[in-house]
C-alpha cells in the first residue's frame, strides 16, 4: 500500500493535519495524481544537489503533462484547469531553484510518515502535544491581528499629519499677508480681527501638534509592547519548533507568517518616523513657546531608532540549520573537508535591500576550525521561491586547523561527538539613513572527521535539542541534563518515521524503555541520563544502547525497507515476550524481531509442536547487512528451509503474527515468483543455467536451535524445479545433507 493511500484512510484529526502543508507551493492534486511516482523519487538528495533536482523537476513536469493528456481525453474540465495552472507554477515559480520544490515535496513526504507514526500511536506525545497547544494558535492569530491594527493606526496618523501640514501651510499664507501690508493697514479693525483668527488658528495647530505626537507615542508604545512579548514568544516558539524539526520532530511552519509580521511592523515604524521626520520640517518652518515638537520629537525618534534595530535583529534568522548534502537527515553534524548548506532570511522583506546585503558566515572563535569556500554572499529575493529575502551557503567547508605541534586536536570519539560549536553570521543594514549591524548563529553543531564518529555524533544532537530550547549552550556537555523518558521515547519513534518511513507504536516503545531502564517504569516520572543512553554499555553487551539502536535504523533503510514500511517487522520485542506471543498461535506462526546481541542483526522465531503435543520455538541465527546484501531477505523467508532428522527439507515459516500467510504479507517483495522458475532448456546467460541461493538449516533430534542460516546452498530455480519433479523428496534429502555433512 502506498504511503498515500495509508494517508486518506486516516481519522479526520490527521487528515486536518495532512490539509495544513499541502498549498499552493505543492498541491493536492498533484501528490494524489502522482503519489505512486512521487514516493518513488529520492526527494531528500535532490534537496542538496541542484542537477538532481533539475532532473526531477523536468520529471514531474513530464509527468503532469501525462496527466494532462489523460484527462484532457476524458474532457474533466475542471482538473484540466487544475493540472494547467500547476504546470504553469512548476515552470514558473521552481524553475531557478528546483532544489526548493525538492524540499517542499521531501518534507510534505516526511510529515506524512510523522503523522503516519502518530495516528499509530494510543495517545500524543508530549513533545508534540506542546508544539500544537491551543493557546500558541490563539496568541498567532492575537499578533497578526495586532499588528493590522498598528498598521491602520499609523496610516491614520498619516492622514492627521498631513492635515496638519495643511493646517499650517493655510497660517503661513495668511501670516505673511498680514506681514506684508503697510503699517497704516496692520491698525485697521479688519486686520485686528484676522490677527485674532490667526490666534485661534495657531492655538489649534498647538492642539494638532500634541494630537499628533501622542498619536505617534500610542502607535510607538502599542509597537514595542507587541514586540516585547507576543512577537518574541512567537519568535521563540517557531525556533523550538525549528529545533524539534531538526532531530525528527513535526515539520515547522509558520516563518511566512511571521515574515508578514516583521514586515508590516517595519513598514509602520518607517512610516512614523518619516511622520517625526515631517514634524521637524513643520518645525523649522514654525515654533513658539510651548511647542511641543522640540521637546517630544527626540525622544520619539530615539525610540522608533531602538525598536527598528530590535525589529531588525531578531529577523535575522538561520531558516535551514547547517546540513552535509550527503547525510540530510542528520543536520548539524558536520564532516571536516566535506561541504554543509545553510539558510538564512531576514524576516523583513523590502525591496530596497534586495542584493543590498552581504553576509559573512564564520566558525566560533576557538579557532580550531575555520570555514574555506564562499563565505560571503548577499541576500536576493530571487532564489527563494516564496520571495522571501535570503542567502544560502552551499559551499562550504569546515577545516581543522594544526596544533602548533604539527599535530591536530584530540579527535578521541567522545571529545569530538560532545564537542559544540557554532557557525556564525553577521550583516549590516544600511536603510534610510539607519546603519545596523547585524549578527546571528546556527544551532549548535559537532564536528566529526570520520563518518564512523556520526552515529554518537547525533545523537549529542539529538541530546542537545531534546534538553534545552538554549540556542547557544557550547559548553552543555559538561554537565548534559538528564531527559525525561516520555519524550526521549517520542524522539526516538521521530528517528524511525523520519528516517525509515514508520514509526513505532507502544509495544515497541515499552521494549525500548526496558531496555534503557532494565525495568518495567512509568514513562513520565523516570530521568534518563545521557551516559545511560549514550555512553555506558547495555548489561553484558559490548556497545552502548544508541549504537544499537542506530544500527538497527541502517539494517532497515539499506536491506529491509519496503518490508519495515509496511509493518510486517514487529522488530522490538524481548525473546520472553515473543513466545508468550507465539505460543498459543499455530504451529508455523513466526515474527521478525531484532537481535539483541548482534548489531544490525534481524531474526525470525517460528513455533512448532513436537508430537506429544508440547510446544517448541525455533529461532534462526541473526542476519547482518553482510548476509542481507548477498540475499534479500523477502527471498529469505520464502526460500528458507529447515531439515530435520529423518524428514525432508521443509519451510517451516506459514504464517506472519498473528495469522497472516507469509505469501499474502511478502509476496510482492520477492525477487521472483516460484511460479516464475525457467526450465533448464532456457538456459542462462551464454550457455549456463541461472542460479539463486537458497538458505538451509539443520535442526538435530537433541537440539531445538537450526545450525547457522549462513548455509546457503547454490542451486538453480530450474534445476530444483526439475529434481522435485523426478527425484523423491527422500532422495533430495539424502543429496542435501551429504552437501551439509560436507560443508
Amino acid at each position: 500500500m502506498s504511503q498515500w493511500s495509508q494517508v486518506q484512510q486516516l481519522e479526520i484529526k490527521f487528515l486536518e493535519q495532512v490539509d495544513q502543508f499541502y498549498d499552493d507551493n505543492f498541491p493536492m492534486e498533484i501528490r494524489h495524481l502522482l503519489a505512486q511516482w512521487i514516493e518513488s523519487q529520492d526527494w531528500e538528495a535532490a534537496a542538496n544537489n541542484e542537477a538532481m533536482a533539475m532532473i526531477l523537476l523536468q520529471n514531474l513536469i513530464i509527468q503532469v503533462d501525462e496527466q494532462l493528456d489523460r484527462v484532457s481525453q476524458e474532457k474533466n474540465l475542471l482538473l484540466i484547469h487544475n493540472l494547467k495552472r500547476v504546470r504553469k507554477l512548476l515552470q514558473g515559480k521552481y524553475h531557478g531553484n528546483p532544489m526548493h520544490i525538492a524540499v517542499i515535496i521531501s518534507n510534505c513526504l516526511r510529515e506524512e510518515r510523522r503523522i503516519l507514526a502518530a495516528a499509530s500511536m494510543p495517545v500524543q506525545g508530549p513533545l508534540e502535544k506542546s508544539l500544537q497547544n491551543s493557546v500558541v494558535s490563539e496568541r498567532q492569530r492575537n499578533v497578526e491581528h495586532k499588528v493590522s491594527a498598528i498598521k491602520n493606526s499609523a496610516q491614520m496618523t498619516e492622514q492627521d499629519v498631513k492635515y496638519l501640514e495643511d493646517l499650517q501651510e493655510e497660517f503661513d499664507f495668511r501670516y505673511k499677508t498680514i506681514q506684508s501690508l503697510e503699517q497704516n493697514d496692520k491698525n485697521s479693525a479688519l486686520i485686528k480681527q484676522e490677527m485674532l483668527a490667526l490666534q485661534a488658528m495657531l492655538n489649534t495647530l498647538d492642539y494638532k501638534r500634541k494630537e499628533v505626537l501622542s498619536k505617534i507615542g500610542r502607535v510607538i508604545h502599542e509597537i514595542d509592547m507587541l514586540m516585547n512579548n507576543m512577537l518574541t514568544e512567537e519568535l521563540l516558539d517557531w525556533k523550538r519548533r525549528q529545533q524539534i524539526a531538526c532531530i525528527g520532530g513535526p515539520l515547522h511552519g509558520g516563518l511566512d507568517q511571521l515574515q508578514n509580521c516583521f514586515t508590516l511592523l517595519a513598514e509602520s515604524l518607517f512610516q512614523v518616523r518619516r511622520q517625526l521626520e515631517k514634524l521637524d520640517e513643520l518645525l523649522t518652518r514654525l515654533t513658539y513657546d510651548g511647542d511641543p515638537i522640540p521637546v517630544q520629537r527626540p525622544q520619539l525618534l530615539e525610540k522608533v531608532s531602538f525598536l527598528l534595530y530590535n525589529l531588525f535583529r531578531n529577523s535575522f534568522v538561520v531558516e535551514r540549520q547547517p546540513c552535509m548534502p550527503t547525510h540530510p537527515q542528520r543536520p548539524m553534524v558536520l564532516k571536516t573537508l566535506i561541504q554543509f548548506t545553510v539558510k538564512l532570511r531576514l524576516l523583513i522583506k523590502l525591496p530596497e535591500l534586495n542584493y543590498q546585503i552581504r553576509v559573512k558566515a564564520t566558525i566560533d572563535n576557538n579557532r580550531r576550525f575555520v570555514l574555506c569556500g564562499t563565505h560571503v554572499k548577499a541576500m536576493n529575493m530571487d532564489e527563494s521561491a516564496n520571495g522571501s529575502l535570503s542567502v544560502e551557503f552551499r559551499h562550504l567547508q569546515p577545516k581543522e586547523m594544526k596544533t602548533s605541534a604539527g599535530s591536530k586536536g584530540n579527535e578521541g570519539p567522545h571529545m569530538v561527538t560532545e564537542e559544540l560549536h557554532s557557525i556564525s553570521f553577521e550583516t549590516q543594514v544600511c536603510l534610510y539613513g539607519l546603519t545596523m549591524n547585524l549578527e546571528t548563529s546556527s544551532l549548535p553543531v559537532v564536528m566529526i572527521s570520520n563518518v564512523s564518529q556520526l552515529p554518537n555524533a547525533w545523537a549529542s544532537i539529538i541530546w542537545y535539542n531534546l534538553s534545552t530550547n538554549d540556542p547557544q549552550n557550547l559548553s552543555f556537555f559538561n554537565n548534559p541534563p538528564a531527559a525525561t523518558l516520555s519524550q526521549l521515547l517520542e524522539v526516538l519513534s521521530w528517528q524511525f518515521s523520519s528516517y525509515v518511513g514508520r514509526g513505532l507504536n507502544s509495544e515497541q516503545l515499552n521494549m525500548l524503555a526496558e531496555k534503557l531502564t532494565g525495568q518495567q517504569v512509568s514513562y513520565n516520572d523516570y530521568q534518563l541520563s545521557w551516559a545511560k543512553f549514550c555512553k555506558e554499555h547495555l548489561p553484558g553487551k559490548s556497545f552502548t544502547f544508541w549504537v544499537w539502536l542506530e544500527a538497527i535504523l541502517d539494517l532497515i533503510k539499506k536491506h529491509i525497507l519496503p518490508l519495515w514500511i509496511d509493518g510486517y517487522i514487529m522488530g522490538f520485542v524481548s525473546k520472553e515476550k515473543e513466545r508468550i506471543l507465539l505460543k498459543d498461535k499455530t504451529p508455523g506462526t513466526f515474527l521478525l524481531r531484532f537481535s539483541e546481541s548482534n548489531l544490525g542483526g534481524i531474526t525470525f522465531t517460528w513455533v512448532d509442536q513436537l508430537e506429544n503435543g508440547d510446544v517448541t520455538f525455533h529461532s534462526v541465527e541473526p542476519y547482518n547487512k553482510g548476509r542481507l546484501s548477498a540475499l534479500p531477505f523477502a527471498d529469505i523467508l520464502r526460500d528458507y528451509k529447515v531439515i530435520m532428522a529423518d524428514n525432508v527439507p521443509e519451510n517451516p515459516l506459514k504464517y506472519l503474527y498473528p495469522d497472516i500467510p507469509k505469501d499474502k504479507a511478502f509476496g510482492k517483495h520477492y525477487s521472483c515468483q516460484p511460479n516464475e522458475v525457467s526450465k533448464p532448456s532456457d538456459g542462462g546467460g551464454k550457455g549456463y543455467v541461472p542460479s539463486v541461493f537458497i538458505p538451509v538449516s539443520k535442526i538435530l533430534n537433541d537440539s531445538t536451535e537450526p545450525h547457522s542460516p549462513s548455509d546457503l546452498l547454490p542451486m538453480s530455480p530450474s534445476v530444483y524445479a526439475v529434481l522435485r519433479e523426478h527425484l523423491s523428496p527422500t532422495a533430495i534429502e539424502t543429496a542435501v545433507s551429504c552437501k551439509l555433512s560436507h560443508s
